[in-house]
């Protein structure tokens, strides 16, 4: 008879031990679809946008190429190469995470914070000077363009600008992330959350890799 119990009393464990573990599954699996239609979202208004893009370059193909002109590439080619390195720490935090590293993911993920400074710090800068030769939205020089390139710059402004509010958003994730880390919520075998910051991180990445053409190459 207490063999019959211990026995059952076993089941009784491994069943709870399968249910809680499909459990996680499922969340993880939930999360995972959450944060795929999120980022779909994500690219249909940036898709969005490239189209109109598009047209507005099919419609004024000389304007577009004259006002690229105005922009710096070098600065524009330093911001990719910042958030390229920035994707690549938020792997390298992912795998020292799976690892039981905590501090190299930790290194990384700071390193990943560092750069999204380096890139805002860098729009600021191009953003002022741009400014500074009243190349803004009714701003004297722009005034002075024709309608093609103001157009141009009017998508610049919103679509870098859409994409800066992105990198802070991203930045912030991230932020909340590390807390969570250091408070031990999210550990080796619990880093959906970090995964997910990640894929949302990246998503930022690739909308610039078709920005810096966009704008500063093809002229």
């Amino acid at each position: 008879m207490k063999r019959d119990s211990d026995a059952h009393v076993a089941n009784a464990h491994g069943h709870t031990g399968d249910h809680s573990g499909g459990h996680v599954h499922r969340d993880d699996i939930g999360s995972k679809m959450g944060i795929w239609l999120f980022l779909f979202t994500e690219l249909l208004l940036f898709g969005g946008m490239f189209i109109l893009y598009a047209a507005y370059r099919f419609i004024y193909p000389d304007d577009f190429k004259s006002a690229a002109l105005e922009l710096d590439p070098v600065l524009g080619a330093v911001n990719t190469i910042v958030l390229l390195t920035s994707s690549l720490t938020v792997v390298l935090a992912i795998v020292a995470l799976q690892k039981k590293n905590i501090k190299l993911c930790m290194t990384n993920l700071w390193i990943t914070q560092f750069c999204g400074v380096i890139f805002l710090v860098n729009k600021y800068f191009e953003w002022t000077h741009k400014i500074h030769l009243g190349i803004y939205p009714k701003g004297p020089a722009l005034e002075e363009m024709t309608q093609g390139q103001t157009v141009f710059f009017g998508l610049y402004y919103v679509m870098t600008g859409l994409h800066g509010l992105h990198v802070i958003v991203g930045m912030a994730f991230i932020g909340f992330i590390m807390y969570f880390i250091k408070k031990n919520y999210i550990t080796y075998n619990n880093y959906q959350k970090l995964e997910n910051s990640g894929l949302y991180w990246h998503l930022v990445d690739v909308i610039w890799i078709f920005l810096f053409p966009l704008f500063y190459l093809i002229h």
